[in-house]
């Protein structure tokens, strides 16, 4: 029988930990593992993406979708290099990746050889929670243990080295001796329980709040109910950071919709108007659209003490499991009898929606990009999982789509990096291979590298239980999110050269690899589109052609901006008349008497 190899060793460990996949990218750098790969009848599944910044960006996806770690591999030098952008992602959406990664020979080290990087120093930032280079057989167990532990307990990237040579050596446990570190496998995480007395400080504080705005981010998704309960006796509504736009479904009538540039009307005005705050799970950065200092009092509840009592001034900042914590609040809470600031909220929501609607059904040329997402949010199925790149897609991802049921959705939300988009779908569907995925894009993502990622679809999609990803394409042939940017905030018109982008034919390409591709240019056919490839029996392109005139107008956008946009248009952009145009049009849906308005 032969020997086991370190490699050999990874992979069973890995398959200890309970690992079913790795998103990877050969190379000579890892050449011992992927023999162990082909040793092991490829347990876990070695996932090819064409890139290793795919392949990091799977493994993001797949950990936001399934709430265990990703892990990702590459080989050494540039494959390690591929690897960083995704692993900086992880890093600040806080999500527990594993990067494996290879190195040259420890016998060629320090000799300038080929493809040698100083890699501890190239991941000492994005892993700096835990990165190790793996020397000899007995530190394997204690150092992958450990950068899987500290990556879900830290929810963060780690890092693993290991040489070429080191790979192939034959594996020796840890022995009973000085200086050799024993591991074990698997770990028992606890509920971290709020203080009592601080409990009691948040529950008088809050009781004594007339107007009460809830802001929840991500960390609240597993205290749904308790979020409910404790906004119906507070009679509170609840805004949702853009991480948390899952966290609690947006058919709630209290519920504000997202919070901050690509917020919501109401959510505006819950934080404007508020006297009370009370912020779970969530480290929202952009404090101009929290309350104003002094104009509230408020609460934080955070698992994580460094980032706790920032953003805002709170009076209590409570370190707790936020389900933990809203439960040991709840008893001490008084209902609030006085229902007219919920009630008020409710209606602004209502009235929010409806906007929303009328905003997507403004005439463009040829097709609003709102109305792409608006006609999913009518038909999207109550398991669906929703990924969004950034640039525009973000937009309208945050307002435009109601969620319901169990839908999963999220995006690069702090890195707000362009290509994510359809590799977390990917690593979503890897993850959840019976639910369906939505992928939302703009033509700039898929051009940088959606397209190659549809080749890895077409790959593997035969192994998903449920066949549908859908990729979702705002074909407008601008980077649309930059000349809006440059027209709002820096009051130049959009520089062309840098803006415009080849025309693509990406539902063809779609088909040319044996995938369903559906071009859309006339907005009545979205519904049907949408219909057909939610009951495909393989994964659908839309390729849909926006206009990119529609303005992604802020609900509460500054005169400044606006004088900006309009300096723009001044100096003579391209499109000035068409974003004029569109841009009255669509914020006029504001102002238009809504269905339970009378006109004057």
């Amino acid at each position: 029988m032969a020997s086991q190899t370190v490699a050999d060793y990874l992979l069973d460990r890995l398959r200890q930990w309970g690992v079913e996949d790795v998103f990877a990218f050969p190379g000579d750098g890892i050449n011992g593992i992927l023999a162990a790969f082909g040793k092991a009848e490829n347990r876990p599944r070695f996932i090819q993406s064409r890139h290793e910044e795919m392949s990091a960006f799977e493994a993001v996806g797949y950990a936001k979708f399934t709430g265990r770690v990703g892990v990702c591999m590459a080989t050494s030098g540039p494959g390690a290099i591929h690897l960083l952008n995704g692993l900086y992602d992880a890093k600040l959406d806080r999500v527990p990746v594993v990067a494996i990664v290879g190195q040259t020979a420890r016998t060629a080290m320090g000799g300038a050889y080929q493809q040698e990087v100083d890699l501890l120093s190239l991941y000492k930032d994005v892993a700096s929670d835990y990165i190790q280079m793996v020397t000899v057989p007995e530190q394997l167990p204690n150092v992958l243990d450990r950068a899987i532990r500290i990556a879900v307990g830290k929810r963060a990237p780690t890092a693993i080295v290991i040489p070429s040579d080191v790979q192939e050596l034959e594996y020796s446990a840890p022995s009973h001796a000085f200086k050799m570190v024993p591991s074990s496998l698997g770990v028992q995480w606890p509920s971290i329980q709020p203080d009592d007395q601080a409990i009691r400080q948040a529950a008088e504080l809050l009781n004594q709040g007339s107007k009460v705005a809830m802001l929840i981010g991500h960390g609240a998704r597993d205290a749904a109910a308790e979020v409910r309960a404790v906004a119906d006796l507070l009679g509170a509504g609840v805004a949702k950071a853009l991480l948390g736009k899952d966290s609690l479904p947006d058919d709630l009538p209290y519920v504000t919709g997202s919070i901050g540039l690509l917020g919501t009307r109401p959510s505006y005005e819950m934080m404007t108007d508020c006297d009370t705050l009370l912020t779970v799970g969530s480290s929202f950065p952009y404090t101009q659209f929290m309350p104003e200092p002094g104009q509230a009092r408020g609460v934080q509840i955070d698992i994580d003490p460094g980032l706790i009592g920032m953003r805002y001034p709170y009076e209590v900042n409570i370190v707790s499991d936020a389900a933990s914590a809203l439960r040991a609040l709840i008893p001490h809470l008084v209902r609030k009898e006085d229902r007219g600031w919920r009630e008020d909220i409710e209606a602004k929501v209502g009235r929010w929606w409806e906007t929303m609607h009328d905003e997507a059904m403004v005439e463009a040329n040829p097709i609003n990009p709102m109305r792409l997402f608006s006609e999913l949010s009518d038909r999207l199925p109550d398991d669906a999982i929703i990924t969004a790149d950034s640039g525009s897609a973000a937009n309208w991802y945050a307002r435009q789509l109601k969620f319901r049921g169990d839908v999963r959705g999220s995006l690069s939300g702090n890195l707000a990096t362009m290509g994510p988009g359809v590799p977390y779908a990917i690593g979503a569907k890897f993850g959840n291979p019976g639910r369906p995925v939505i992928a939302f894009a703009g033509d700039g993502a898929m051009q940088m590298n959606g397209l190659a990622e549809l080749i890895t679809i077409q790959r593997y999609w035969r192994d998903w239980a449920d066949p549908r990803l859908i990729v979702a394409i705002l074909h407008n042939d601008d980077l649309n999110q930059v000349t809006w940017e440059m027209r709002a905030m820096g009051g130049a018109p959009a520089f062309r050269e840098s803006q415009s982008l080849p025309d693509v034919d990406y539902a063809g390409f779609a088909s040319l690899l044996g995938l369903r591709g559906i071009r859309v240019t006339d907005p009545d056919e979205l519904g049907a589109a949408w219909e057909n490839a939610l009951a495909a029996d393989v994964p659908t392109v839309l390729d849909v052609r926006t206009d990119p005139d529609i303005p992604p107008i802020p609900p509460h956008s500054t005169l400044e901006q606006a004088m900006n946009t309009a300096k723009a248009m001044i100096k003579g952009d391209s499109s000035r008349w068409g974003v004029i145009k569109e841009g009255i049009k669509t914020k006029a849906q504001e102002f238009i008497p809504h269905h339970d308005q009378q006109t004057p």
